[in-house]
């Protein structure tokens, strides 16, 4: 029986992406062991999912001491895998591939780094563009298996697997009118929309549709979150007691939700891995080729600033964009809800016909 382990310690949608490789190695080798290895906060997205075996949950801030990343590393190494998958690829994984002993560590080439190790038996390279509606995140991932074993039909469809109980919890069963959820926050600051921004929009959705509006936000920016919910108009369509504290309530309570506008993150990847019509709203800094899955126009649909004004990056130097990056508030504000709302409003009639004022 093979040993396999999926190292994958970033964030919620990056984790839920990485789980396709467990979905489908598990076809390669059937009789495998698959031990996924991620932080305990996106633990949530991988629960009780048929193809992965036993999940290796561990604190960001534990694993970045350097002595605990030590300990870590003797721990995988004594656990003898065979395989060892790395869509990360940074410093703390690529240390545990190289000292875990494994025949197969497979991951991705970083030319620039300056660290000249034999991390992986198989480096492989980023694809330039992606191919497959399912954009070239997942499109990565499922390259990382067929560069190396004999795949035939991938799926590439992350998902997301709920136990009986959670299929028959109804969390919203009193509210009679659709409930969007919208995700008023980006994960970090550099993905969030200015406050009044994400308001008007709200205020758009709730002044033409007959719907009950839900919240999405990380329990610390509950305080941000309220400011948001002040500059609102329509309050009493926005129903804040409804709330889910962790990453697999929000993904059990957005199954129930008629769709999901939301800035682009591990938000919209749970929705999209729970079959609901999503909206996104990219962060100007965000590469849309790599995240944009399934997009058709219609049941999954986006905004992009450079889409808008695709010239708006030519004159930037190198310099100018790595700011750009750290702080694309300047550009963010040239995303306006005007802009939004084109795209939005042919989306929202496309799903909310019968809930039109």
């Amino acid at each position: 029986m093979k040993k396999i382990l999926l190292i994958q310690n970033k964030r919620i949608g990056d984790v839920l992406l990485s789980s396709v490789i467990a979905n489908n190695i598990k076809k390669v080798f059937p009789q495998s062991e698959i031990t996924f290895f991620a932080y305990d906060y996106t633990t949530g997205v991988l629960e009780n999912n048929p193809n992965i075996d036993r999940i290796f949950a561990i604190k960001e801030k534990e694993l970045k001491k350097i002595t605990n990343l030590l300990k870590t590393i003797l721990k995988i190494r004594g656990e003898r895998f065979d395989i060892i998958f790395d869509p990360y690829a940074k410093f703390q994984s690529r240390m545990i591939c190289l000292g875990s002993g494994a025949k197969y560590r497979i991951g991705f080439k970083r030319a620039h780094k300056k660290l000249k190790l034999p991390f992986y038996t198989h480096p492989i390279n980023f694809k330039k563009k992606a191919t497959l509606a399912c954009g070239r995140g997942i499109e990565d991932r499922i390259n990382l298996i067929q560069s190396v074993f004999p795949l035939k039909n991938a799926d590439y469809e992350p998902k997301i697997y709920f136990t009986e109980g959670e299929k028959n919890t109804p969390k919203l069963s009193e509210i009679n009118r659709p409930v969007l959820m919208l995700g008023v926050l980006g994960s970090t600051p550099q993905k969030s929309m200015p406050y009044k921004y994400i308001a008007h929009v709200i205020d758009y959705i709730t002044e033409n549709y007959n719907v009950t509006v839900l919240f999405n936000y990380a329990p610390h920016q509950k305080e941000e979150a309220l400011k948001i919910y002040e500059m609102c108009s329509s309050k009493s369509q926005i129903n804040l007691e409804i709330y889910a504290k962790s990453i697999r309530d929000f993904a059990v309570l957005m199954s129930q939700c008629k769709l999901l506008v939301s800035n682009e993150g591990g938000s919209v990847h749970i929705a999209k891995a729970v079959d609901k019509p999503t909206f996104t709203i990219y962060s100007p800094y965000i590469d849309k080729d790599a995240w944009n899955s399934f997009e058709d126009g219609k049941f999954h649909q986006s905004i992009h600033l450079l889409e808008e004004q695709p010239n708006l990056f030519k004159n930037f130097t190198p310099e100018e964009r790595k700011k750009i990056e750290a702080n694309p508030k300047s550009l963010y504000l040239k995303l306006t809800p005007a802009m939004i709302i084109s795209k939005l409003k042919p989306f929202l009639e496309h799903h909310l016909a019968e809930s039109k004022k």
